[in-house]
């Protein structure tokens, strides 16, 4: 279907988005995470944060009715669109059309932003922009930027919550996970608010932007180069697996020998009663390295 009786102008409005639904019978889904945007203000003002220029190749996971989706071709950027519902994904491009949009410069898929496989178009996207699903975001943001080198930016949009804990620094109640595999792969930072009124149906929290870059070189000064992303991620989620828990507990509960753990605690300054949550990032890639060239 096309939706040239209502469009007013090449972004989607609060009363397209009802027209849209109510014609189609799209619901949001809850199970996944789905929020509609539909606010354009706000939509310029993603665009606008993004630095997005015509050179710039985006990926944008959840693109939903397609409100963000609008303002990234207004900005003359090629655009992939992953879309896991396939209802939404269907209709996508009708609807751009509609609202008057060259789709020459955009690709749909239908697909998991989880179990993405490698392809030429998604190998050269430069940018991640995109409305994470709430329940799903962190999950689908260090994926991506583990499987495709080429994001060097993203700007993406997530639950007020979660994106304190992307952004927390080491020692803050809300650093974990999130915030120690993020600063693996560059600098983060909360760049606006997006209140909870921008969306269809309107969500009990509001959202924020984190904007991200990757670093252009390793940061981490090494010794050997023998470590890897999974060696320090898995370093990362047993360091918090119990946050009450001293990091020379849970290391010698996985198996490494207490003498080996001291040593190499203290050759790195850290307190031997220290917890994961005081770890930054830099830490956790020593550490890491050390224990990976240890006998066990």
């Amino acid at each position: 279907m096309v939706w040239y009786n209502y469009v007013m102008g090449k972004l989607l409005t609060p009363s397209i988005v009802r027209k849209l639904t109510q014609t189609s019978g799209i619901y949001a889904n809850k199970r996944l995470g789905q929020n509609f945007m539909v606010d354009s203000s706000q939509v310029e003002k993603i665009v606008r944060l993004a630095n997005v220029v015509d050179a710039d190749n985006i990926l944008e996971v959840g693109p939903g009715l397609g409100s963000l989706t609008a303002g990234l071709l207004n900005a003359h950027a090629y655009v992939v669109a992953v879309e896991i519902d396939g209802k939404l994904s269907s209709m996508l491009k009708s609807t751009l059309q509609g609202l008057g949009h060259n789709i020459e410069n955009l690709k749909i898929l239908h697909a998991d932003a989880l179990m993405l496989k490698h392809d030429d178009q998604l190998e050269q996207c430069n940018k991640l922009v995109a409305n994470l699903p709430y329940n799903v975001g962190v999950p689908i943001l260090i994926t991506l930027l583990t499987r495709f080198a080429a994001l060097n930016e993203a700007l993406v949009l997530v639950q007020a919550e979660v994106a304190d804990r992307l952004t927390a620094e080491p020692g803050s109640k809300e650093y974990g996970i999130p915030s120690a595999k993020l600063a693996y792969f560059g600098v983060a930072s909360q760049s606006a608010v997006v209140p909870r009124s921008a969306f269809w149906p309107v969500p009990h929290v509001d959202s924020k932007l984190v904007k991200f870059t990757r670093y252009t070189s390793s940061p981490f000064c090494l010794n050997n180069n023998s470590v890897s992303q999974d060696d320090v991620f898995a370093l990362i989620n047993l360091a918090f697996s119990a946050r009450r828990k001293t990091l020379k507990s849970l290391l010698v509960a996985d198996g490494y020998g207490l003498d080996i753990v001291q040593c190499a605690l203290e050759s790195l300054q850290i307190d031997l009663l220290a917890r994961g949550e005081t770890l930054s990032i830099h830490n956790f890639v020593k550490l890491a390295s050390i224990l990976k060239n240890s006998d066990v």
